[in-house]
């Protein structure tokens, strides 16, 4: 009670923040005025002028600056880590801070000078339209202080990271502006490109077609913009290059995450992954399957839906052993047949075609279970993607082995200051702070939202809900509203774009086949009479403008089929509609028999259902079915996020020795002196070895010596003396072999060279 007296008094957090940010954006205001008289020649002068200063102010800071890079390096945990990533992001933010009211101002003032002018844009020619709101301007305050600013869709998120990306572009390290797909980022650095260009910097994308020497000078930009992917692996590849020459990336200074959840969230597990063929026959994979076709579920196999597991029972076991020919399934000869085998049943059991997975041109595609894309060249991992050939009966292609990788979770992690935008991130913005130390700050809409959220419809069978919606659909194209499905999976698309044809409704499908045609579908998506189905990839990056007409018959509609399991997703599909104070509503349509309430909860709903009485093809909406989805969604959330949590501290060791890795090899490929370092690891193993040669006596007498003479004669070439064991101690026989192994190095360099 007395929280909430105090809420009301004081505000919450977000309300305080706001409070705070409107003053900078006064500031911001202040100083439009100065630029009024520049011209767009000169422009890119002042530009320069801000360099110089930015320049002078980082030298001052420069020390303190790389003392905490050397901390971070150094640092042995994550959470270390990111206390000291907070002060070096508070360190640069220090020096900048001063300059950016007159930087975004000077932004705001160039995209002002720019009204009017034309260029291309993905191959359609656009005007420029706009100049950033009071509102964006605390979106772009947000990004550049190293926050994740929620922006509800159709409030210029791609015009609000300009403003960040410059000032920060400023300090001459560089700046990438991350999106999901090779589109938006080929459309974003075309939309804004001029902007960047008016105001003196340069701005490059990287494509995933992309060759070595476009690469190379993308990332020499100012601003670079591009995919998660394509980042990623370029940080890979980089880390096996043999010559400095072979690098494209230069160091990762400040990243901007356009849709943040989606690639810190949705694909935070995802592992990049450089691999080489490995040496395996691909026959038993077609061999399992055969065995795993005659196996019956509930009687030689259980599955756990939720965590898409598979066991065997024990007259699995038996039966499956018999039909392998083997004697026992678990013998040490036989785990990769018992592996294989689980996979095999996961592939039939847990995996399903359109929905999963697709097979096209005799390969099998992975789909993106949150975006509905397509994901070419990625493949499942264990054996899995090679159980899924052999169950579609296509060529198995040969089993890899991984020469590196990294999560999104720990590349995003590699970088000084990240920071990020999406329409919906207060449901995660735990594991935003605690994961990537990310606050999440709500942004108010520029005007007042207007949709209309209806409650969920529920039905008892699929069928049912499958016939509402397209009577839903009829209804409202029949007054010309446009109306956009968004479904969970490919096959749910064309299951409802085949009633469509049958009820004579034209419309246009956009899911993960047909994403050439995207930006063309997406554009008519708003225009009266338009019919569209999407997967949820129509939640991400993409604009519905409405036609002419189209406010006054009550805007775009959009219709959900089926509740994902994450809130975000089902929320970034309703705020496709009323973008900008624009008219819109939405509803979502669901059945018992969808996996959601079948899995998480489905019983408990069907014994409230018939507790109400309802006659099958009555639809219910009451508060408590609501509540139930919503706390099944909570559970799946919760449950994926331990998954997430778990995952990085088990990569915690590895992740470290990796890093470790990569800095000493950057830094011999950059010709940097490692001699001290050198000279480190190796006291660290002598250390080591005379210590457990000589165990845990104090008597010199009782040490292994031939143990000792062995391995110094077989990795340094040295011959052991025949010391006084009587009078020379441990630490003295340290010392004089780390000064032999110190003198055959310098031998050897000056054999073969320093390089």
């Amino acid at each position: 009670m007395f929280g909430l007296i105090l809420k009301k008094i004081i505000g919450t957090k977000n309300d305080r923040e706001l409070k705070r940010l409107w003053k900078i954006v006064d500031e911001i205001k202040q100083k439009e005025e100065k630029f009024r008289k520049l011209t767009l020649d000169e422009i890119p002068k002042y530009t320069e002028e801000l360099r110089l200063r930015v320049k002078e102010s980082l030298e001052e800071k420069k020390e303190e600056i790389e003392s905490v890079r050397k901390s971070i390096e150094e640092a042995l945990t994550s959470q270390e880590k990111l206390r000291l990533k907070r002060r070096l992001r508070y360190l640069k933010n220090e020096v900048l801070n001063p300059f950016l009211p007159e930087a975004y101002a000077l932004v705001k003032e160039t995209c002002r000078k720019l009204l009017g002018k034309r260029w291309s844009v993905c191959d359609i020619e656009i005007e420029w339209d706009m100049v950033p709101f009071d509102v964006q301007l605390i979106g772009a305050v947000v990004i550049h202080e190293g926050k994740i600013a929620e922006m509800a869709t159709g409030e210029g998120k791609t015009l609000v990271a300009t403003m960040p990306a410059y000032l920060n572009a400023l300090t001459g390290e560089g700046v990438h502006i991350v999106t999901v797909n090779d589109y938006l980022a080929r459309r974003d650095r075309e939309w804004m490109g001029p902007v960047y260009e008016s105001l003196g910097l340069t701005v490059g994308v990287i494509q995933s077609f992309m060759g070595f020497k476009e690469r190379k000078e993308a990332y020499a930009c100012d601003i670079t913009y591009g995919t998660n992917n394509e980042f990623g692996f370029d940080y890979l590849r980089d880390n096996m290059a043999t010559h400095p020459e072979q690098m494209v990336q230069r160091k990762l200074n400040f990243a901007i995450i356009d849709e943040v959840d989606s690639v810190l969230i949705d694909e935070a597990r995802t592992p990049l992954i450089i691999s080489g063929p490995a040496e395996e026959s691909t026959e038993i994979y077609y061999r399992v399957d055969r065995v795993a076709r005659q196996l019956k579920e509930g009687e030689d196999y259980e599955v756990e839906e939720k965590s898409k597991t598979v066991t065997l029972t024990e007259k699995g076991i038996a039966k499956a052993e018999k039909l392998l020919g083997v004697e026992s399934l678990y013998d040490t000869r036989y785990m990769d047949l018992a592996h294989c085998l689980i996979q095999a049943l996961r592939a039939h059991r847990c995996f399903q075609r359109e929905v999963d997975y697709i097979v096209k041109d005799g390969k099998v595609i992975i789909v993106d279970e949150f975006t509905g894309r397509l994901l070419p060249g990625r493949r499942f991992s264990e054996g899995l993607h090679q159980a899924l050939e052999a169950k579609e009966r296509v060529k198995i292609e040969e089993e890899n082995q991984t020469l590196a990788t990294i999560t999104f979770q720990n590349y995003f992690r590699l970088y000084e200051k990240i920071a990020g935008m999406t329409g919906t991130a207060k449901e995660e913005a735990e594991e935003f702070y605690r994961i990537y130390d990310l606050e999440v700050v709500i942004i108010p809409t520029n005007k007042p939202l207007r949709r209309i959220e209806y409650p969920d419809v529920i039905y008892k069978t699929r069928k049912e809900m499958l016939d509402a919606v397209v009577k839903e659909i009829k209804e409202m194209h029949a007054i010309g509203r446009p109306v956009l499905v968004g479904t969970l999976s490919i096959e749910m698309s064309e299951t409802i774009s085949k009633m469509l044809r049958r009820e004579g409704i034209k419309h246009e499908v956009l899911n993960a086949k047909h994403h050439e045609r995207e930006a063309r579908i997406v554009a008519k998506a708003g225009q009266k009479g338009a019919v569209t189905i999407a997967t949820q990839m129509a939640g991400r990056g993409t604009d519905i403008k409405l036609g002419e007409g189209v406010a006054e018959l009550g805007g775009l509609h959009i219709i959900g089929v089926e509740r994902h399991e994450a809130r975000r997703i089902d929320n970034q599909l309703r705020g496709r509609a009323g973008r900008q104070g624009d008219p819109g509503s939405s509803r979502f349509y669901l059945s018992l028999e969808d996996d959601l309430l079948r899995i998480f909860g489905g019983e408990r709903l069907k014994m409230m259902m018939e507790r109400l009485g309802l006659p099958d093809g009555e639809p219910i909406t009451h508060p408590w079915i609501s509540k139930a989805i919503e706390n099944a969604q909570r559970r799946v959330e919760a449950y994926h996020f331990d998954i997430r949590k778990t995952l990085l501290e088990f990569d915690e060791v590895m992740d470290k020795q990796i890093e470790v890795i990569y800095a000493e090899r950057r830094n011999i490929l950059l010709g940097e002196d490692i001699n001290e370092d050198v000279l480190n690891m190796l006291q660290e193993v002598i250390d080591r070895k005379v210590d457990y040669y000589a165990g845990t006596s104090s008597h010199p007498e009782e040490w292994d010596w031939e143990g000792l003479r062995k391995w110094l004669r077989s990795l340094f070439s040295i011959q052991l003396r025949e010391f006084d064991l009587h009078t020379l101690t441990k630490k003295e026989i340290k010392e004089w072999i780390f000064e032999e192994a110190k003198r055959k190095l310098e031998e050897r360099e000056k054999l073969l060279g320093k390089e």
